[in-house]
């Protein structure tokens, strides 16, 4: 019997998989030759991607711990569909089942072969809702006082306050970081009975972006950037200011109830094995030291942690001001001065274009080819293409459903499309001296930033400008060392100036943990960010070699769909060291 309703084709695989997969029999007749399945929790408790012929065998090895079942289609979620993924045509289902963690959401691709119907070329399968901790939304929120306090007893403020002081408790989990990676983790960890304590160096909430430079805009578009249960109001801009996104982290942490201290330094944590908690030390603003014990410590410093200052030759000689691009403020002191800004990423092309506008004479020097996309329409392209649903929870899950091989061939395909529209403004740079590149298999901007963290740029106008000339470019091998008066170029001429603002990076993770926790745990935990050989992100969101460490980073779009993987690991981790 043949159909061509994709859900029914959709709803035949899903009964036939679960009837399979129940029975202990072998899943290899129901997938492509060319397979993938990508889990996150729901079978393996960690996040994993298998390919091949090694997928049915995986399945069928988790399936007595897993115990899933009730595959079917997904209730009043985006409908199955034909779709063409890459320049492949599949029916895409969005479908939902019960397991052992909990419940289950996922998505699998179905793909016609000659003799054999449809099978999964593509399947995902997630925890939607963890088993005995549905999160407190919806029908399951909490009911306050009305049942609970008593006239003359401690209010909401009252309890609010005691949580947060942590005079006669520690925290189950401590969050090193109050971005967006830490904000949307504690968030998530609230509604799952967690109690997660927040630490920032900064203040307030938001004051990683708001002390940034003064220009400072979000450079994808604001649909894309939703926090948990807490989307952005549909009033604002596309692209955010830097200070209304600050505002609206001090909103989240008052309104989402997370502990959060400001002015306080992580100045590092030793681990006990046999208590199964770590010793943390915590200088508080006021210079007092407290000492904690959590069971659990993520690092949530970002992808971009310590900045990366480079051993310039002569730079030491350089008698005018050097700051690193972190550091960096405002242009309006430097007016009708003259700068040099080394490095030619986003920051570098965002402070030099700052500078710029306040009326300073600015060189850029580049050291390295970079990645230059417009705004419009390369970058709304892209943005574009992850909205591959109806809802953002749709295109989330969809999005996460894309195993490695797949990721780079459609970003191959999307960055040959950008290349197209960009044909001007690249070829533009390229006369004046500006070196471009794709990355060194042509998947541009959004692979650069998984593997290395940056190496691009989205123009927002200083692309416009080092084309007129109005910005200078001078190449790093055409330098000879910086001197007192500026940088001494190769043919012995100085291009002078007042400041240099080194754009050029930042440390990596790893090399970040050294500096909180040493070397031993450094070493054991590895290398962080960038791909492993599964294609998943390296420590990043899962169990890490050393116990009761996790991390997590990533643009907003990663923080908001990661982090409820991380939460569900996190809670599970507690109750299992109980």
């Amino acid at each position: 019997m043949t159909t061509t309703d994709p859900a029914a084709i959709a709803q035949r695989w899903l009964d036939e998989f679960g009837n399979v997969l129940t029975r202990g029999a072998d899943l290899s007749g129901l997938f492509a030759n060319e397979c993938y399945w990508r889990d996150l929790v729901a079978f393996t408790d960690d996040i994993h991607t298998v390919a091949g012929d090694r997928v049915p065998v995986e399945l069928a090895a988790r399936q007595p711990v897993a115990k899933a079942s009730g595959f079917r289609v997904a209730a009043g979620r985006t409908p199955p569909r034909f779709v063409e993924r890459n320049g492949i045509r599949a029916v895409e289902a969005i479908f939902e089942f019960e397991a052992t963690a909990g419940s289950g959401a996922g998505v699998v691709r179905l793909v016609e072969e000659p003799g054999r119907g449809h099978v999964a070329r593509n399947l995902l399968t997630t925890v939607d809702q963890l088993a005995g901790y549905p999160e407190r939304t919806g029908e399951n929120r909490p009911v306050g006082q009305r049942d609970s306090a008593k006239f003359g007893g401690p209010n909401w403020l009252d309890r609010r306050q005691a949580a947060q002081a942590y005079a006669d408790h520690d925290p189950d989990v401590l969050i090193v970081g109050g971005g967006q990676s830490g904000l949307a983790l504690a968030a998530r960890l609230g509604q799952l009975d967690v109690d997660a304590l927040v630490v920032d160096t900064h203040e307030r909430p938001g004051d990683n972006w708001r002390k940034r430079y003064h220009a400072l805009t979000l450079h994808n578009a604001v649909w894309l950037n939703d926090l948990p249960y807490l989307p952005f109001p549909q009033t604002w801009p596309v692209f955010v200011p830097k200070d209304k996104l600050a505002g609206w982290f001090e909103s989240y942490v008052d309104a989402m109830e997370i502990n959060f201290w400001g002015g306080t330094t992580f100045e590092g944590a030793g681990y006990s094995a046999a208590s199964g908690t770590w010793e943390a030390r915590l200088r508080r603003a006021d210079g007092s030291t407290r000492v904690l014990r959590p069971k659990q410590v993520v690092i949530a410093t970002g992808v971009s942690g310590l900045p990366f200052v480079p051993d310039l030759p002569g730079l030491g000689e350089f008698a005018g001001e050097v700051v690193h691009s972190s550091a960096y403020q405002d242009g309006a002191a430097y007016a009708g001065r003259r700068v040099i800004v080394v490095g030619t990423g986003n920051s570098g092309h965002d402070v030099a274009q700052d500078l710029h506008a306040n009326g300073a004479s600015v060189t850029m020097i580049q050291r390295s080819p970079t990645t230059v996309i417009s705004i419009d329409p390369s970058a709304a392209l892209a943005d574009a293409a992850y909205l591959t649903a109806p809802t953002l929870e749709d295109s989330d899950l969809i999005g996460l459903s894309v195993p490695y091989p797949d990721l780079v061939v459609g970003a191959k395909e999307l960055t040959a499309r950008m290349k197209e529209l960009d044909r001007d403004l690249v070829e533009g740079l390229n006369r004046v001296g500006f070196r471009t590149d794709y990355g060194h298999d042509e998947t541009g901007q959004q692979m650069k930033y998984m593997r290395r963290g940056g190496g691009y740029y989205l123009n927002v106008g200083c692309s416009d400008l080092l084309i007129s000339g109005e910005i200078g470019l001078v190449q790093w091998s055409d330098a000879d060392r910086f001197v007192r008066a500026g940088l001494r170029m190769s043919d012995g001429s100085v291009i002078e100036a007042d400041l240099v603002v080194l754009a050029t990076g930042y440390q990596s993770q790893q090399e970040g943990l050294r500096h909180l926790m040493g070397d031993e745990v450094a070493e054991a935990v590895g290398p962080i960010w960038g791909y492993d050989d599964e294609g998943e992100i390296r420590n990043m969101w899962r169990h890490t070699p050393h116990p009761g460490l996790w991390f997590t980073a990533g643009n907003f779009q990663m923080c908001r769909t990661y982090s409820k993987v991380l939460a569900f690991q996190l809670r599970r981790a507690l109750d299992q060291a109980r």
